[in-house]
């Protein structure tokens, strides 16, 4: 048994071939603290915040949250059980059914994603230790900053997934108290939010699907920290620690962002960040230093698996260039963005995930319907492929709802956002039908 983490091997055959056997060491416990630490931080709060903004009252926020983030985790547990069998990273084990040329659209698609969140985190995070550091008569400026944060999370990605790992386990343990205790201090003297009257169905829809792509969003993420199990790691095990994981960090804080509302009074992280340092008193540098720590476990995460996707994409550069890649263009977006945080990250962000649920609806529907799990992977771009490009451009256009862009399908529901849930299962079952029909989804389209 390691008793220190070990630096992971540069090269991009890290990503690009199996783990060996002999490296297949990692403690189960990990499933749960690699699904649980990423998720803490003051998102939670904000996405709370932002159901009673859209008109929902507190009994159908309830609800919304636990349905919505039931839903976005149980993929992303289900995907969990790849890595152990596959020794892949997520994004390289999906070319069993999309081919090795066919993983490099989504898996760059998933590196700008990483790219993206990294610097959606590091804003509020370098904002919270700016405040902090102001505490002791210092002001250090936005990029400095930052660039402290994004250094440490950068290092963390170069020693790769043992390192990363360690962050989410003990890191993520120290930030579970931290935000209990901050949690407690927020909710004290609020009152449960009320709406002036019924929100419809198409809001309560669209609510549940933003509660949805919260955890949807790591599917991408999984199996790069399940693949050092062994192989014969019971599935359900990983299933369930995965799931528990999600829903621990995703579920109690959202609630407390909901609880907090009435207070808040704009679904921002940086007015969560000022109305919580404000309800903790003198406890106030504890909530700035928590939010601060906790964009490390997140991107830590972000630039490790943004790594590997560079890799899947076809860009055979070693590991280690591609996480300094990764943590170095993100500290760039972030600096020359952070002034327009909202307009700049987020409607990209929120359109961008509407390629991850046709993904892994296929990966999934393979895995678990179509079995054969030990085949080798095609060459080429494969009939899969072309149902997740052909899915994912149709969800984006008839279904997306956000402000550059409103779909005509729901438009004509009202704004209601069932998008993922429309790519997921039509990609899923279209997949399964070309199987079935012997039309060869795993068959070669060019080589």
């Amino acid at each position: 048994m390691r008793l220190a983490p070990r630096m992971e091997r540069a090269g991009f055959t890290i990503v690009t071939e199996p783990v060996p056997d002999a490296l297949k060491t990692m403690r189960i416990d990990r499933v749960f603290w690699s699904h649980f630490a990423p998720n803490l931080g003051p998102g939670g709060w904000v996405v709370g915040v932002l159901l009673v903004t859209l008109g929902l009252g507190f009994r159908q926020a309830l609800l919304a949250i636990l349905l919505g983030n039931l839903v976005g985790a149980v993929p992303v547990a289900l995907a969990a059980t790849i890595g152990p069998r596959t020794g892949l990273p997520q994004m390289e084990s999906s070319r069993r059914v999309l081919g090795r040329r066919g993983i490099r659209l989504p898996s760059f698609l998933n590196w700008m994603y990483c790219v993206g969140w990294d610097a959606v985190n590091n804003v509020p995070a370098a904002t919270a230790l700016i405040a902090l550091v102001a505490l002791a008569g210092a002001a250090p400026p936005f990029w400095l900053a930052l660039g402290v944060l994004a250094a440490i999370q950068m290092v963390a990605s170069i020693y790769g997934h043992d390192v990363v790992q360690a962050l989410q386990k003990y890191l993520g343990a120290m930030l579970l108290v931290a935000f209990a205790v901050i949690g407690v201090l927020g909710a004290r003297d609020a009152g449960l939010p009320h709406a002036a009257h019924p929100a419809t169905l198409a809001t309560f829809v669209l609510a549940t699907a933003i509660l949805a792509s919260f955890n949807l969003s790591w599917a991408t993420y999984s199996s790069d920290y399940t693949r050092y199990l062994p192989a014969d790691t019971p599935p359900a095990r990983i299933v369930w620690l995965a799931l528990a994981g999600l829903l621990a960090s995703a579920v109690p804080f959202q609630i407390l962002g909901l609880i907090t509302a009435g207070a808040t009074h704009e679904a921002s992280p940086v007015a969560v960040i000022a109305h919580l340092q404000h309800e903790a008193g003198a406890l106030g540098p504890v909530v700035l230093a928590a939010i601060a720590a906790s964009s490390i476990t997140g991107n830590s995460f972000n630039d490790n698996t943004a790594s590997y996707s560079l890799i899947s994409a076809g860009i055979h550069v070693p590991r280690i260039a591609a996480a300094i890649l990764t943590a170095s263009l993100g500290y760039v977006i972030a600096v020359f963005g952070a002034g327009r945080y909202a307009e700049l990250y987020t409607n990209y962000l929120v359109v961008t995930l509407y390629w991850i649920a046709p993904w892994i609806g296929i990966v999934l529907a393979d895995w678990y319907l179509i079995g054969n799990q030990q085949r080798a992977a095609p060459e080429g771009w494969t009939g899969a492929a072309s149902i997740f490009v052909v899915t994912a451009v149709l969800t984006v256009a008839l279904f997306s709802v956000s402000d550059p862009y409103t779909g005509p399908v729901a438009k004509l529901l009202g704004g209601a956002d069932i998008g993922y849930y429309a790519g997921f299962f039509a990609a899923g079952a279209a997949y399964v039908a070309l199987v079935r029909s012997g039309a060869g989804a795993r068959r070669r389209v060019w080589p």
